[in-house]
């Protein structure tokens, strides 16, 4: 941890009392100041001793503020007996993503609750699953690839030349995207989110800087994808801005990567820590946002939220640049985040794990599989659903299901039905493996408005 040679019994000299605020300032301090002078480290903690309550909202001291202004001890949370309100919209769902949203709605916290049509099971929430809670946030509830989105640009390029140059098409996506954890592009954008000084202020986000520089502009593994296809326009829309008819688009489906993923590693062992539940919940542990935990796990999902979204810029103005045309509109929208937004009157934390945003009038899109169509959609604002819609067509069979039931041949097959080009891909994502996207449209024509379609033609995924 560094040169800094400080111990317990300084610091409870310094007037810290006996307890769990000792171990919280030692760790800070080392973690932070390991090549500070003793007496300046010993200076700023007896400042923090003397007036805690001025260092509450700190990034860096807030923990040991915290810690010295309360002496609670850590209580087992029990569930409470009835579940919060809910809704769940669509019949295709395992009762097992079901009962995860049961125990959700269970917590002492929880307000509201809802299942999208694609909800498939998950950790803590099920995927599809949107929960309402007050003055809190669940890093399971947020889930593992935090602010993973769709990000739709469509070109003015006329579509023939999908089918004409197909081949540069397939060549742009070969030499400029990269998958899965070990390929990176080989230059750098300076991009402003860099600059940040998050990144410096919380000390897991400062390890995980280099990390996210050499990952910017990457897709994960799994089931994200990069694919040039067919827009059909069929709703005018201010926001959109484009006629109706057929355009030339890009699709991508990626998150926060390695930056991402380690934060929700992280804050989701501490809120375990902090908030033990029955087992049957323990994945529902989570961080008041009155505490320093609970404001530092917020700021870095902020942060991992909007590198995926500069992800997906450095992903299309790299393939716009290859294959030419100009971007004529462009949708994006995530998932897997919390939001602050005021439902029945009352300002709570909705978290969508796999759910669209779908408030009054917001775009989005909504993908079916490397074969089947996506929606581009409208928001209704539904309460029932708190705002929400889908995040896809969902699974219909695990991973582990697809790679017994599913053979190269078969995918083959569907794509060449289809005139689809795949690149990458495994049977884990096989087309076979979700539902019906026109199934789960039909089940939230509450929710959404359709305004367009788009046709996946060269998909492009991790090999």
């Amino acid at each position: 941890m560094g040169n800094l040679k400080l111990k317990g019994k300084d610091i409870l000299k310094l007037g810290y009392p006996n307890n769990q605020s000792v171990n919280i300032a030692l760790e800070v301090m080392k973690r932070n100041f390991a090549t500070k002078n003793i007496h300046y480290v010993k200076s700023l903690l007896k400042e923090i001793q003397q007036n805690p309550e001025n260092f509450e909202k700190d990034l860096t001291f807030g923990q040991i503020a915290e810690a010295l202004l309360s002496s609670k001890k850590t209580e087992k949370r029990m569930l409470n007996t009835n579940r919060a309100s809910f809704q769940i919209f669509g019949n295709n769902i395992s009762d097992e993503a079901k009962n995860q949203l049961y125990t959700a709605l269970k917590l002492p916290i929880s307000m509201q609750g809802a299942l999208m049509p694609d909800a498939h099971s998950g950790y803590g929430l099920p995927i599809g699953g949107v929960l309402a809670v007050e003055n809190a946030v669940i890093p399971y509830g947020v889930g593992m690839d935090i602010g993973c989105r769709m990000s739709l640009s469509i070109l003015d390029t006329p579509i023939s030349y999908l089918d004409g140059a197909r081949d540069k098409y397939e060549k742009a996506l070969a030499e400029h995207t990269k998958f899965g954890m070990y390929e990176t592009h080989k230059s750098h954008v300076e991009h402003e989110i860099f600059d940040r000084d998050t990144f410096d202020l919380i000390p897991i986000l400062r390890r995980l800087k280099g990390k996210a520089i050499k990952q910017m502009g990457s897709s994960g593994g799994g089931n994200h994808f990069v694919e040039f296809g067919e827009v059909e326009i069929t709703e005018e829309d201010e926001q959109i801005g484009l006629p109706k008819g057929k355009y030339l688009g890009i699709l991508s489906h990626s998150g926060s990567r390695g930056l991402g993923a380690e934060i929700a590693q992280y804050y989701s062992r501490v809120a375990t820590e902090q908030c033990p539940l029955p087992k049957e919940a323990q994945n529902f542990a989570w961080l008041d946002l009155n505490t320093h935990l609970g404001l530092e796990y917020w700021t870095a999902m902020n942060l991992a939220g909007d590198y995926a979204s500069a992800c997906h810029d450095d992903i299309h103005r790299r393939l716009v640049k290859a294959v030419g045309g100009r971007v004529k509109a462009r949708i994006e929208n995530h998932h897997n985040f919390a939001w602050k937004e005021i439902h029945n009157g009352k300002e709570v934390i909705v978290h969508r794990k796999g759910a669209t945003p779908a408030n009054e009038n917001e775009l989005g899109m909504i993908p079916g599989s490397m074969t089947a169509k996506g929606f581009i959609v409208r928001g209704k604002g539904n309460p029932d659903s708190l705002n929400s819609a889908s995040h896809g067509a969902g699974r219909a069979f695990s991973r582990g299901e697809c790679r017994n039931r599913f053979t190269q041949n078969d995918i083959k097959k569907e794509l060449k039905l289809k005139n689809v080009t795949l690149m990458g891909g495994n049977a884990e994502e096989a087309p076979m493996a979700y539902k019906d996207i026109n199934e789960v449209m039909n089940a939230q024509s509450e929710l959404v408005d359709i305004l367009g379609t788009f046709q996946p033609r060269i998909v492009r995924m991790d090999k």
